[in-house]
C-alpha cells in the first residue's frame, strides 16, 4: 500500500475539544509520519462564523461551514469529527453515517442510552469507522498500567478506586446553559459530572479491569436554581454536582468511584489505583508521566511503592518523543488517538473504543444516576466488556 493517502477531516466545533483534536492532528505528520492516513483539515463548523474563520486561520483549516449539515453533505470530506454539546451527538453522528462519513465522536457518546444506540445501530449499517475520544487511555502511563494488568503481574483484582475532583462551579452566581456553560444544563449535557467526569473514570476502568455489573450511587445537586443564559430566568438546575457510587466488577472486585465539582482546591484531580493479590497500581493525571507500583513479591527489606517514570522508549507511545527522562503532557494523548484511529484505516481493526464500547459506558453512567434517583442497586446491562 502506497503512503500518503489523505484523511480529509470536517470538524464541527471549535471550542476547548476542538482546539485538542486539532493539535492532535497537526502533530501526525511530524511523529508519526509512516502512517500510511494523513490528515488534512479541510473544514471546521461552528454557528458564529467570524469564530470559526479565526479558529480555521489558526489551526490551518482550509475552510469554513456555519451549518453542520452542509458540511457532512461535502464530498471533499472523508471524516466528520464532533465535538459539540452533548444533546447534538445523536443528530449529527446518525446524519454523518448516513452519508458514509467516518465519524469521531467527543464523549460521552450521547446523553442517554437511548441515543447511544441510535448511533451505534447507524455506524454499524453503514460500517463507517469511529471512535469516541476517551483521551485518557492514550496517556502512556495509563496504557502501561493496561499492560501490566493483561501480563497478569497483579494478580487477581479486589478493588478498583478512581476520583475526579474540581471545584469550578461553587459560585452560585454563576449561570447555567449557553457556551462554555451548557455543562451545567441538563438538556445540553444529559448529567452533570456523571457524563463529564465519571465518564472517563468508567472508561478507563472498564478498559483496565473489565465491566461493571451493577452499581449503588448518591448524587446531590448543592446550588438548587441559576439563571439560564437563554432565557434569563432562573431555572431549576437538573444537573448531579457531585457523585458517589460503588459497584460490582464482572471480575469479581469492588469498585469505588467519587466526582465533584465543588472540591475546593481541585481543577482537575483524576486517580485511580488498583488492588490485586501480588501487586497494586496507582495514578494521578498532575502526575500524568509516573506510574505507582507495589509488588509484594519483592523481597521483604526492600518492597515499598516504587516511582515509575515512563519516558524511555519500551514504554507505551514514547518511541515517538523525546529522550528518556523528559516528559510530554495532556495534549499528546490526543495525538495519539488520532494516530491509532488512522492506523485503525490501514490495519482494518477497530479504534477503541468504539461507539459500541462507549456505549457499554453510557450504560454504567444511566444506572448511576437510576440509582441515585431511586435509592437503589441497578444493573447496568453491560454484556461483557468489549476489549
Amino acid at each position: 500500500m502506497s503512503k500518503n493517502k489523505t484523511l480529509r477531516i470536517g470538524l464541527i466545533g471549535c471550542g476547548f475539544m476542538g482546539r485538542t483534536h486539532s493539535n492532535g492532528y497537526n502533530r501526525i505528520k511530524n511523529f508519526f509520519p509512516e502512517l500510511v492516513y494523513q490528515p488534512e483539515l479541510k473544514a471546521v463548523c461552528s454557528r458564529n462564523a467570524d469564530k470559526v474563520k479565526a479558529f480555521a486561520e489558526q489551526w490551518g483549516y482550509a475552510s469554513t461551514e456555519t451549518d453542520w449539515k452542509a458540511l457532512i453533505a461535502r464530498d471533499d470530506i472523508d471524516a466528520i469529527d464532533i465535538c459539540t454539546p452533548n444533546d447534538s451527538h445523536a443528530e449529527i453522528a446518525i446524519a454523518a453515517a448516513a452519508k458514509g462519513k467516518m465519524i469521531l465522536c467527543e464523549k460521552p457518546l450521547a446523553r442517554t442510552v437511548a441515543e447511544g444506540q441510535a448511533m451505534v445501530d447507524a455506524v454499524e449499517k453503514a460500517r463507517v469507522a469511529n471512535t469516541v475520544w476517551y483521551n485518557y487511555r492514550r496517556l502512556p502511563a495509563v496504557t502501561l498500567a493496561k499492560q501490566l494488568i493483561d501480563s497478569g503481574k497483579l494478580g487477581k483484582i479486589f478493588h478498583y478506586r478512581a476520583n475526579f475532583l474540581q471545584d469550578w462551579t461553587i459560585s452560585p452566581e454563576l449561570p447555567q446553559g449557553g457556551e462554555g456553560l451548557w455543562r451545567l444544563d441538563v438538556d445540553a449535557a444529559g448529567s452533570g459530572v456523571t457524563g463529564d467526569l465519571l465518564a472517563h473514570c468508567i472508561d478507563t476502568a472498564m478498559w483496565l479491569n473489565g465491566g461493571i455489573t451493577d452499581v449503588s450511587a448518591v448524587t446531590e445537586t448543592f446550588i438548587k436554581e441559576r439563571v439560564h443564559q437563554a432565557s434569563g430566568k432562573v431555572q431549576k438546575v437538573g444537573i448531579d454536582d457531585a457523585c458517589i457510587f460503588h459497584c460490582h466488577f464482572e471480575n469479581g472486585s469492588l469498585g469505588l468511584f467519587e466526582s465533584t465539582r465543588y472540591a475546593r482546591g481541585h481543577k482537575a484531580l483524576y486517580t485511580f489505583e488498583i488492588n490485586g493479590e501480588h501487586a497494586s497500581i496507582r495514578w494521578d493525571l498532575h502526575d500524568l508521566n509516573r506510574l505507582e507500583y507495589f509488588d509484594h513479591r519483592d523481597d521483604s527489606i526492600v518492597r515499598g511503592w516504587r516511582s515509575i517514570l515512563v519516558t524511555d522508549g519500551d514504554q507505551p507511545y514514547m518511541k515517538r518523543w523525546w529522550v528518556p527522562g523528559l516528559s510530554i503532557g495532556y495534549e499528546h494523548s490526543f495525538v495519539h488517538q488520532a494516530a491509532d484511529f488512522l492506523k485503525s484505516l490501514e490495519t482494518g481493526e477497530p479504534c477503541h473504543p468504539t461507539f459500541k464500547d462507549a456505549l457499554e459506558t453510557q450504560k454504567v453512567c444511566e444506572a448511576v444516576i437510576d440509582s441515585a434517583n431511586t435509592r437503589s442497586w441497578k444493573d447496568t446491562n453491560v454484556k461483557g466488556w468489549l476489549k
